[in-house]
């Protein structure tokens, strides 16, 4: 029989053997601690985007931590704390990281009431089980008390306050007081009420089931429970007390103070290219890139495009974007995306400022700088009258967008009204080819086919170019000439290499000085606009504002691009599901957002006119001719490059027309239509004695012998008129066909043709 002492001897050893294990596996499973609790160096791994005032524009809710809301404790108001300390760990600053005390009354009160009623874990151990989760044991709080002592350690009682104030959850992936206020109330911390201060407190104890925009009443009563404890201990007076029985709680749906989603995600894919070593100068973890962003102004854009889509909304207009860049600077200060955080609007997600659109006569001032560059002025004479032209086997009736024709006019007018017949005329002038380099010079990398694809439809934009593109473009015209990539990094973490976004080939000087500040002063002037878009429209600024618009086929984009001294902005409206709008052109739709952000760029600003380069020389000149005036044509003030003064011998001729490619040794009498290969079909709706083709001739040459034409269909003539006459109607019938016209000893070239 075994006596006492030999019982009580193994009873020892295997206490102290289980006891052994017992300290051996909980070592073995104690987890290690962060070296430090503040964000730059903690759990969180997360590249933080900043606007230039080094706001955050990094707020997402999906994260295992609050990265974008941490606030030192001093922030966090006292009484906040207080109420925190009370309702969770009222001997927080007393213990070591366990309250002992606390866990044997929790362990009380369990026992009699046969089910847990209190947790008594303390503010230290809620730390560890944010840094350490584990399934909810009598184990696992075992390990979270021995790892709460450790932490009490290593860090301060206040520094471990502060980190659980901003990573405590609350309902919908929030953490963090902050974050807690701005979802429930749309408040900041200093303005929140007693009331508010203790709903955050009891949230925390099941957010889920206390869920305010759930079920707003079920916090009351664990709420005035709280509110008696904090009566009784001195914490909470008389008077606030009584309050809290006839304040209510408000919600309000909370805005994020910057939205800039679509920003900062192509931001994200651009700093994933480079080397960790370029990111920053002297990078932390989490990283935080500063941009050029003005978060400020970011705001105020996103306002303008939003309440101008939901004006249009009955257009069926869902999606719009703006680029706002300082040129001085070459920084991007606002991108906006509009309709993107509505999930019912088709496209809604895409990115509007890098989507490839149509342009429509956006491009035409770059058209037009070329062709001064190539010796025409702003007094040149261009003729707008319809225009139809060879496009493949057939033919394309140009016009433009009023449908009206105005007759000779000058180059300024044509630029300034938009018109779209002397741009055809024009790029006929200057060469597609020519155009088309020059549009990739200044960076438009979207237009990737050759120009026979194109085209003298390029003129009136029948390519895909975005808005960054687009806005990149017009700074050149802004910026005498001179191209650069535009940049969304600051300049302050990367001195060396500035990144610009997205990468292009825009370098250099493209256009000269006193060439692009007469393309401006062109597209300031509201005199050179009038026929088209009226004396007092609202592309006429308060401040001298170069404005440009354009309108895609079939309304399927309106485009506003303007500069002054500082700033170019760029904006677009349209469908990203590539749905046409309901006749909303960029005069009607687009050009009042850019109005509105143009008075949002000069509310405080001292401002300046547009440069006009001093070496422009200023003449009067006659409207008609484009020479200079005289007594029988009085005329108006224009602008001259110093190369291209009227009547100076170095100037080139003002053209009315395109001068055509010589066609047998005859370079002004050929047939403008039918076009050699064309391709003509009997509409089935029309009966065929009804149906007819025009004849045109482009122009009679210096005067003949014969004072008539003869119009020639198969070498038989078809019609005789009179010299003046420069196109008749020939019935149409099927078959191969060929046409001429005889004028004296003069014959056009032979235009063969179908009818099918």
């Amino acid at each position: 029989m075994i006596n006492r002492r030999s019982f009580l001897s193994v009873l020892l050893l295997l206490s102290t053997l289980m006891l052994t294990i017992l300290a051996w596996q909980t070592h073995r499973q104690l987890l290690p601690l962060p070296t430090t609790l503040t964000l730059e160096n903690g759990p969180l791994d997360k590249i933080q985007i900043l606007d230039r005032s080094n706001h955050s524009l990094t707020f997402t809710y999906q994260d295992s931590w609050n990265r974008q809301d941490n606030i030192p404790l001093h922030q966090i108001p006292e009484p906040l704390q207080h109420i925190f300390i009370q309702a969770e760990d009222q001997r927080f600053f007393q213990h070591n990281g366990v309250d002992c005390l606390a866990r044997f009354q929790a362990l009380y009160q369990n026992l009699i009431s046969l089910k847990t009623v209190r947790g008594a874990s303390t503010v230290t151990e809620q730390v560890v089980r944010l840094l350490h989760p584990r399934p909810r044991t009598l184990w696992s709080r075992w390990l979270e008390g021995f790892e709460a002592s450790r932490l009490e350690q290593q860090f301060s009682k206040t520094t471990i306050l502060e980190f659980y104030l901003n990573q405590i959850p609350y309902t919908s992936n929030r953490r963090g007081v902050v974050q807690a206020a701005r979802y429930y109330f749309d408040r900041d911390l200093e303005t929140l009420s007693r009331k508010e201060m203790l709903a955050l407190v009891v949230l925390v104890r099941a957010p889920s089931r206390l869920d305010l925009r759930r079920n707003p009443n079920s916090i009351e009563a664990p709420l005035q429970i709280l509110a008696q404890r904090l009566l009784a201990s001195g914490y909470l007076s008389a008077e606030d007390y009584e309050a809290l029985g006839t304040d209510s709680l408000q919600l309000h749906n909370s805005q994020l103070p910057i939205r800039a989603s679509h920003f900062v995600n192509y931001i994200r894919t651009q700093l994933e290219q480079l080397p960790n070593a370029q990111l920053s100068p002297q990078r932390s973890t989490p990283p935080q890139v500063k941009t050029t962003l003005n978060g400020q102004l970011q705001t105020a854009v996103q306002d303008i495009l939003d309440k101008r889509l939901k004006q249009l909304q009955s257009k069926k207009v869902y999606n719009g974007a703006v680029l706002v860049v300082d040129h001085q600077h070459n920084h991007i200060v606002a991108w906006v995306n509009g309709g993107a955080d509505n999930s019912q609007v088709p496209g809604g997600q895409l990115e509007a400022i890098l989507t490839p659109r149509q342009p429509g006569s956006t491009l035409k001032p770059f058209l037009y700088a070329l062709a001064l560059e190539k010796g025409w002025t702003a007094a040149t004479i261009l003729e707008d009258a319809p225009l139809t032209t060879a496009v493949g086997s057939g033919l394309h009736a140009y016009r433009n967008y009023s449908r009206h024709y105005y007759g000779p006019l000058t180059l300024r007018e044509t630029l300034g009204n938009s018109l779209n017949t002397p741009a055809i005329r024009t790029v006929q002038f200057v060469g597609t080819q020519l155009f088309l380099d020059t549009l990739h010079r200044l960076g438009m990398s979207n237009l990737t086919a050759s120009a026979q694809h194109y085209g003298e439809g390029l003129a009136l934009g029948n390519g895909g170019i975005s808005l960054f593109e687009l806005v990149q473009a017009y700074t050149v015209l802004a910026r005498q000439g001179h191209c650069r990539p535009l940049t969304a990094l600051h300049a302050s973490q990367f001195p060396i290499n500035p990144i610009s976004l997205p990468p292009t080939g825009c370098k250099g000087q493209i256009f000269s000085p006193e060439i692009t500040s007469l393309i401006a002063n062109i597209l300031s002037d509201p005199e050179a606009r009038h026929l088209e878009f009226g004396g007092s429209s609202l592309l006429q600024f308060p401040v001298q504002t170069a404005v440009k618009t354009g309108t895609s086929t079939d309304y399927r984009d309106a485009w506003a691009l303007g500069f002054n001294y500082r700033y170019t902005v760029g904006v677009w409206l349209g469908n990203l599901s590539q749905r046409p709008m309901s006749e909303v052109s960029g005069s009607s739709g687009a050009a009042l957002i850019l109005r509105a952000i143009f008075a949002e760029l000069t509310r405080f600003a001292n401002t300046q006119p547009l440069y006009l380069s001093p070496k422009l020389a200023k003449l009067a000149i006659c409207p008609t001719t484009g020479e200079l005036a005289s007594a029988d044509c009085p005329g108006r003030y224009e602008w001259f490059i110093p190369e291209s003064l009227p009547n100076s011998p170095t100037s080139t001729p003002r053209l009315t027309e395109y001068e055509p490619i010589e066609k047998d040794g005859f370079s002004a009498f050929y047939l403008q239509q039918p076009t050699e290969g064309l391709q003509l079909a009997l509409d089935p709706r029309i009966p065929d004695e009804y149906e007819a083709f025009a004849l045109r001739l482009h122009q009679v040459p210096s005067p003949q012998s014969s004072t008539f034409l003869e119009w020639l269909i198969d070498g038989q003539v078809l019609a005789e008129t009179g010299a003046d006459t420069q196109q008749i109607l020939w019935p149409v019938q099927k078959g191969t066909h060929s046409a001429q016209v005889r004028y004296g000893s003069l014959l056009t070239p032979k235009i063969t043709f179908y009818v099918k």
